[in-house]
């Protein structure tokens, strides 16, 4: 076959604070002739997730940073387009790393077949995908179980959603804090959570007071800064925290002083445990089994924003950190 036509985002200059339109460029690229043991996919959906902005920065994290002038990487589905490998064919769906640019060739160790049964194709980059899976695996990771008090901030993001409405499915009662009216009713009335509240209308800590007078017993942690202080000052004694992020310091160009109550981690006999998502992916089978099931018996609750074309992408990653998704933030790339 010809050459493909392909456009990518490719990160232009490391950012400072909060990334601008200017930290990217768009870049026309064209694919080279399919070889042996080669996929093409043409990307349906890519994701734009929190945890990218530390990846635009020097230095190692957990993952490499990522290289100035080349393509930026991240989850996303698409459809085969043309297969040279026996395990892939023409018009099947699969889930891979390679976000940020509408078409891409690949060897099959390097995609995920998923199948059409679930629809919209983008799920499996919420629900049924990696947010999906860190909400799963951390509640899991301090064992969270029915009767206990959670507490989830960023609740209406991608994780936090899935993480509250998978407490209750475990009969716990589920705290939550986002950043508008909108989004607390989104977690009252599609979530299911029992208490919702707008951290912009007041202190967290004083709003907990009044939703938890008794305390909390797990705090799951997208947030951190002063909601985790509140946390901290709210959680019963031998009360566990799962931290799975920190949104609200992605940005800052200096590190910020930890919480001014820490010692209550000694006081209260707490736990903290933080956790990767891709350290659980032996696990991710059984992710798919038992969330699956619930999403298919309709228990579980899939909502996203979507923005159209690669050419919004940039803005949708942006978005993030200016509150304005609700569920998991997709880029329809088909």
């Amino acid at each position: 076959m010809s050459t493909i036509a392909s456009r990518e985002i490719h990160l232009a200059s490391r950012p400072k604070g909060l990334p601008t339109a200017a930290d990217f460029d768009l870049v026309r690229t064209e694919l080279e002739p399919l070889q042996d043991q080669q996929v093409l996919v043409h990307n349906l959906f890519m994701s734009v997730d929190p945890y990218m902005r530390g990846r635009m920065n020097e230095g190692k994290s957990y993952v490499p940073p990522f290289e100035l002038g080349k393509p930026l990487d991240g989850g996303a589905v698409g459809e085969v387009v043309e297969s040279r490998v026996k395990e892939f064919k023409p018009g099947d769906a699969v889930t891979s790393n390679f976000g940020w640019r509408e078409y891409f060739v690949a060897s099959p160790k390097e995609l995920h077949p998923v199948s059409r049964e679930f629809q919209p194709l983008s799920v499996y980059l919420g629900v049924l995908g990696m947010t999906g899976m860190t909400a799963w695996v951390g509640l899991n990771l301090l064992e969270v179980k029915a009767n206990d008090v959670v507490f989830i901030s960023g609740a209406a993001g991608a994780v936090g959603n899935v993480a509250g409405q998978l407490a209750k499915l475990r009969g716990c009662r589920v705290i939550g804090s986002a950043g508008s009216t909108e989004k607390v009713m989104f977690l009252r009335e599609e979530c299911g959570f029992d208490v919702a509240f707008d951290y912009k209308v007041g202190p967290v800590v004083e709003q907990l007071k009044v939703e938890a007078p008794d305390g909390i017993d797990v705090y799951f942690d997208n947030v951190g800064g002063v909601t985790l202080e509140a946390a901290l000052s709210a959680l019963r004694v031998h009360g566990r925290i799962i931290a799975c992020g920190g949104i609200s310091g992605y940005n800052d160009e200096k590190p910020r002083p930890g919480p001014s109550n820490l010692f209550n981690m000694i006081t209260k006999r707490l736990t903290l445990k933080g956790f990767i998502v891709r350290d659980w992916l032996d696990h991710q089978a059984e992710f798919e089994t038992e969330v699956g099931g619930y999403f298919k018996a309709g228990k579980l609750k899939h909502k996203e924003t979507v923005v159209k074309g690669i050419a919004q992408a940039v803005g949708a990653f942006i978005g993030l950190f200016q509150g304005q998704n609700i569920g998991k933030m997709v880029v329809d790339l088909s």
